[in-house]
């Protein structure tokens, strides 16, 4: 991890900076990315001075988040696909990037209005989670898990429009659980 300069950060900064991260992270999935700085400084225990010196923007701060988010979920997914059971990788994986989108378009729409592209910090992780997703794809489809007509794309596709699904539902799992199984049901085979 790396200061602002490229100097290493000392421990104790490197701390504050995942608290940041994490308290921000809370923050903005349960009261939207609206929330002041200033909260999520003293959520953290830090003072706002802490928080600007590792994100001199609250535009920094929510990229830092949705990079972060993206960072976790190839993680996730690298470990999934180390799995020996290509059938539960992948619906494992198709769950978690829905469980894990929740917001992102909140975050992106927040930082567009500020004038920043929010696509450019997520390339690289979006690249790696896309070939995770094709490997997995393929690995469940020799298995005879997914249906073998299903292209990486419409994958993406049925990832997005799934995930603005659960985003209208809002807290209702009962009704979440029902779409996946009606997705899940979808993908496998005939």
């Amino acid at each position: 991890m790396s200061g602002t300069e490229g100097r290493p950060l000392r421990a104790d900064a490197a701390r504050n900076r995942v608290k940041l991260l994490d308290v921000a992270t809370e923050v903005f999935a349960t009261r939207g990315v609206g929330v002041p700085t200033e909260e999520i400084a003293r959520a953290a225990g830090v003072g706002v001075g802490t928080l600007f010196r590792h994100f001199p923007t609250k535009e920094a701060l929510l990229e830092a988040v949705m990079v972060r988010r993206l960072e976790a979920i190839a993680t996730q997914a690298a470990r999934l696909a180390a799995g020996p059971e290509p059938a539960d990788a992948f619906f494992a994986c198709f769950r978690l990037v829905i469980e894990q989108s929740a917001g992102k378009n909140e975050f992106a729409q927040a930082l567009t209005a500020a004038g920043v592209d929010a696509h450019a910090p997520l390339r690289e992780s979006s690249e790696v989670i896309r070939a995770q997703l094709a490997g997995l794809l393929d690995r469940a489809q020799r298995a005879g898990a997914v249906r073998p007509d299903l292209g990486l794309q419409e994958l993406i596709a049925l990832l997005a429009g799934t995930s603005a699904t659960m985003e209208y539902l809002g807290a209702d799992p009962a009704a979440q659980q029902r779409i996946f199984g009606v997705v899940f049901d979808g993908l496998r085979p005939r």
